[in-house]
This record gives structure tokens, C-alpha cells and sequence, in this order.
């Protein structure tokens, strides 16, 4: 039989919970016990805009429910507001267990479309709050003896099988946060700071629907985050994917006998016409005995 995981007596925030993933995400750890800091600044489908009529329904909704949660609209669009929201939430609780950056937006743009105001949108919203969020959090995780932290990446940046063109921008900051966790995680080890990623599928808001999902539920990924933020987990820097309730966790690993970075275990050329010969071997490192490791 298993042994329940509780939440009891911790807090923890949530970025974009007030539907979707997130939603799912707040509605079972504070069914556990958690006391759960639920944001959202509540942006149109374009990533604009602001409505804090949004969270607060969704916390009313969570609240008729029996479960602790407070509701907080502040804009995450640079340092000083990420800070500001994380002291907020310590200040109306005390503590800060753990963070899940669950906000996002998507929006396609070709190559030749993609501007500035875009990019720089998307690498906020994915990779740079979740760096500032972390770091107003680490003093009081610390502090507390250790913490837990969950940024979001994607399927579409990580492998290319799953890409979609026009979503240059989306996968650029996707995989810019997949380096924020593995640096994370090394820095956090030595506090109980422990950083991981998800890569969700879920039919949301995000996907472009609307209404309960007939596939695809965000509650069918809500488990495996719960269990990342929870005292159970005790490594970083493993990146979760999640979908319809089947996870998978992988990471990207060395090659056995590798001394980095003079020797790589791999073919050796020195000329471009050597390499040309040699590329079917190199290419096959690569993809086969580089293969990611997964576990």
C-alpha cells in the first residue's frame, strides 16, 4: 500500500492557475493540504492585456471547495514584479514551499514575421519570470531548509519530430528554460533546492479549447507535478513529460568514458573532406550511442 503525500502545512505558488494546467495543478495540491498561492494576470489569448476577474473566480471556485488558496494578479513582466508577487505571497504566508511556472502563451509567426516585441514576450514569459521567480524564492527556501521548483518546457522544442513551423519564438524560450532548470538544479543541491521541468500535453486554453476536453485532460498531468513538488522528490534536472496520463522523465546524459571536453569518445577527423567521408558515422554517435537516457 502506498504511503499518502501530503502537503500539509507548506505553500506553494502557482503562475497561470486560473484555468487549464494550472487550475489542475492548484486544485490538487491544495486537495492535499497545501495552502496554494494561485496566479494569473489574466491575459487574452494573444498574452496581452489584464483581468483579475479571472483568478479570483477561479479561487472562489476552489474555495466552495474546502481548499486553501489565495488569488494575486500582479504582472510577472519583469524582475521587480516577480519579486513583488513572491513577496506577497510570503508576506500574506509566511513561507514559500514551492513554485510551479505554469504561465505561457503561444503564437505563430514565420521566420520572416518573427519581430522583436514578440520574442522578447515569449523569452519573458517562459524563461526570464521563472529565473526571477526562483531567485525571490531561493532565500526563503533556504532559509526553510530546501524547496521545490517546476518551470514549464515543451515537446515542441525538444524534439524534432513534434515541431510546428511558426513557432520560432515558443520553442527559442522553451528550450532557453530547459537550461534555467539544469543550472538550477546544480546551485540548489546544496540547500534542498530541488529544480525540475514538465513538458505538459493538455487540451487548454493555450491548445485553443474551450470547455471540458473530451482527451487530454490537464488533470492526467496535475499528478506527476504534484509529485515533483513534493518532499519526495530529491533530484533536479530531470525534464517530466506528461500526457493523458503517462509520464516519462529524461534528461539529456554524457556518454560513458567521455573527459570533457579534450576527449569526446567520438570520430576523430581533420580534414572537411575526412569529415564528409566520416559524417554516416558521426551522425550515427549521435543518434544511437548519444541517445538521450531516460528514466
Amino acid at each position: 500500500m502506498h504511503t499518502p503525500v501530503s502537503f500539509q502545512g507548506q505553500v506553494g505558488l502557482i503562475t497561470g492557475a486560473a484555468g487549464g494546467l494550472g487550475l489542475a495543478y492548484a486544485r490538487l495540491l491544495a486537495g492535499r493540504g497545501a495552502t496554494v498561492a494561485m496566479h494569473d494576470v489574466g491575459a487574452d489569448t494573444d498574452g496581452r492585456g489584464l483581468d483579475a476577474t479571472r483568478i479570483s473566480r477561479a479561487a472562489e471556485q476552489l474555495q466552495a471547495q474546502g481548499r486553501t488558496v489565495s488569488s494575486h494578479c500582479l504582472p510577472i513582466n519583469t524582475r521587480a514584479q516577480c519579486h513583488a508577487l513572491v513577496d506577497d505571497v510570503l508576506q500574506q504566508h509566511g513561507r514559500l514551499d514551492f513554485l510551479i511556472h505554469n504561465a505561457g502563451w503561444v503564437a505563430y509567426q514565420p521566420v520572416q514575421d518573427v519581430d522583436e516585441a514578440q520574442l522578447e514576450h515569449t523569452l519573458l514569459i517562459a524563461a526570464k519570470a521563472p529565473l526571477w521567480l526562483a531567485q525571490a524564492a531561493w532565500p526563503s527556501m533556504r532559509a526553510n531548509g530546501g524547496g521545490r521548483i517546476v518551470v514549464t518546457t515543451s515537446d515542441r522544442a525538444l524534439y524534432p519530430q513534434h515541431v510546428q513551423q511558426g513557432l520560432i519564438s515558443y520553442a527559442m524560450a522553451k528550450m532557453a528554460a530547459v537550461g534555467l532548470v539544469n543550472v538550477l538544479a546544480a546551485e540548489g543541491g546544496a540547500d534542498n533546492i530541488v529544480v525540475n521541468a514538465i513538458s505538459p500535453v493538455a487540451k487548454t486554453r493555450m491548445w485553443g479549447h474551450q470547455g471540458e476536453p473530451d482527451e487530454l485532460h490537464p488533470d492526467a498531468v496535475a499528478t506527476g507535478v504534484a509529485w515533483l513538488v513534493s518532499t519526495r522528490c530529491t533530484e533536479g534536472g530531470w525534464i517530466l513529460r506528461a500526457s493523458n496520463g503517462q509520464f516519462h522523465a529524461t534528461r539529456a546524459g554524457e556518454a560513458a568514458g567521455v573527459d570533457y571536453p579534450r576527449d569526446l569518445k567520438a570520430v576523430a577527423v581533420d580534414t572537411v573532406e575526412g569529415f564528409n567521408a566520416a559524417w554516416s558515422r558521426i551522425a550515427l554517435t549521435n543518434t544511437e550511442s548519444r541517445s538521450t537516457h531516460s528514466g
